[in-house]
């Protein structure tokens, strides 16, 4: 379900997908279709939070790799500490560290809405724990309010990033190293139903993106955005931030897509990572320009090209939905019940797609002006009191549904305002 599990698989795959080339662009556009679109009734949910990092005594104080290894101990991740055990968190959720030192619980794939909650409820808990007895804090923003961007993680993955966005403007370190967001995961669904679905999580971007954003002030300063985070992914490369839209094939148009996406690094043995510019895959494929020099591309190397995606909804065999700022740790909850509740029957996904429809595409809008955009936020409430009246077909307890649908409510009647 999420992205480590994803990630996992291809791991264990990975004796027999490197060696196994890829032919031509249609052996290529097979493999990223087979494995980023699983399809079956839906069953699974999974959510990735994250949150930036500060010291308790001084938020504007620069993180230091160090300090925040000592904390996490053998919860670190690999990518800072080398020789970790990368022991998982008590309710079994694997910890990863973002490059500018945000952390990230990545929930393990559960059945229930209600089970998902405890699990992350109880490794949040836990994590917050031990980094308040190191001195650290958690933010509760979707943007670092306090520091500048700065990468903390030395990987070549990292540092071939920050070369390759650095002319394109700041989005790209900030977006590395300063934001926040909470990622839900939910499954594809039925064949016959996907293009609606993957629709509807497209066409439910703009409204949730305003109603939960939360990341104005960066740096100290007020950006003046509403989601200073989502811009920051915006700026970066549009060949792989732009968003999907409807249409009758989503996994042939997404693999067409990955085909066509250039490069964004190739893992090398020694050296830098940097890609040629402008090489596609399925140049790469093609052996066309400079890929003539490279070694044939392989099912390993396409799987780690799809990493490099950052779209509002990233395909994974499962729908990665990208696009929400992180929410105070005592408020996760609140935006993937609602997103659950919002998906849960046909019937409803149909009325997203009515209810939503005036706001198609509107991403920078939903980004910059949130829900001070009247049209924006007359949809929000639309789609706030469609969800919260399907909230009761998510399984949680009665006291749980009413405290979420108050939030939401209270946040959109705060923007209408």
């Amino acid at each position: 379900m999420t992205a480590v599990r994803h990630v996992a698989g291809q791991a264990g795959n990975a004796r027999g997908v490197a060696r196994k080339v890829i032919s031509d662009r249609a052996a290529g556009e097979a493999y990223v279709a087979s494995v980023c679109f699983k399809h079956g009734p839906p069953r699974l949910l999974g959510v990735e939070v994250e949150y930036t990092v500060h010291y308790a005594d001084d938020p504007r104080r620069p993180l230091k790799a160090e300090d925040l290894a000592r904390a996490l101990g053998p919860h670190a991740p690999r990518t800072l500490v080398p020789a970790s055990p990368a022991t998982p968190l008590p309710a079994g959720s694997p910890l990863t560290l973002e490059p500018g030192g945000q952390v990230e619980i990545s929930a393990l794939p559960q059945e229930s809405l209600r089970e998902l909650e405890r699990v992350v409820s109880a490794d949040l808990a836990y994590l917050t724990d031990l980094l308040a007895r190191a001195g650290f804090a958690l933010g509760e923003t979707g943007i670092d309010p306090h520091r500048p961007p700065a990468r903390l993680l030395t990987t070549q993955r990292y540092a071939t990033m920050e070369r390759r966005f650095a002319p394109m403007g700041p989005g790209g370190i900030t977006m590395m190293c300063s934001t926040a967001g909470l990622q839900v995961c939910v499954d594809s669904g039925e064949r016959e139903g996907l293009a609606q679905r993957w629709a509807a999580v497209h066409a439910l971007g703009p409204p949730l993106l305003a109603t939960f954003a939360n990341s104005r002030r960066h740096a100290g300063r007020d950006t003046g955005l509403a989601s200073a985070r989502w811009r920051a992914v915006l700026d970066t490369e549009h060949a792989r931030t732009f968003a999907g839209t409807a249409c009758a094939d989503p996994p042939a148009e997404w693999a067409s897509r990955i085909m066509d996406t250039p490069l964004m690094l190739l893992r090398r043995e020694d050296g830098p990572w940097d890609a040629p510019a402008g090489l596609t895959f399925a140049d790469w494929v093609a052996r066309r320009g400079e890929a003539g020099l490279l070694g044939p591309p392989t099912e390993a190397d396409l799987a780690y090209h799809l990493t490099t995606m950052f779209t509002p909804v990233r395909p994974h065999g499962y729908l990665e939905v990208r696009y929400l700022d992180a929410q105070p740790v005592s408020r996760w909850l609140h935006p993937v019940a609602l997103l659950n509740a919002l998906l849960a029957s046909p019937s409803t996904v149909d009325e997203v797609l009515a209810v939503c429809e005036p706001l198609l595409g509107a991403w920078e809008r939903a980004a910059d002006a949130g829900l001070e955009d009247q049209d924006i936020a007359a949809v929000a409430g639309k789609v706030a009191d469609l969800g919260c009246a399907a909230l009761p077909a998510t399984g949680l307890p009665g006291n749980k549904i009413d405290e979420i649908s108050e939030g939401v409510q209270r946040l959109v009647h705060a923007g209408r305002g």
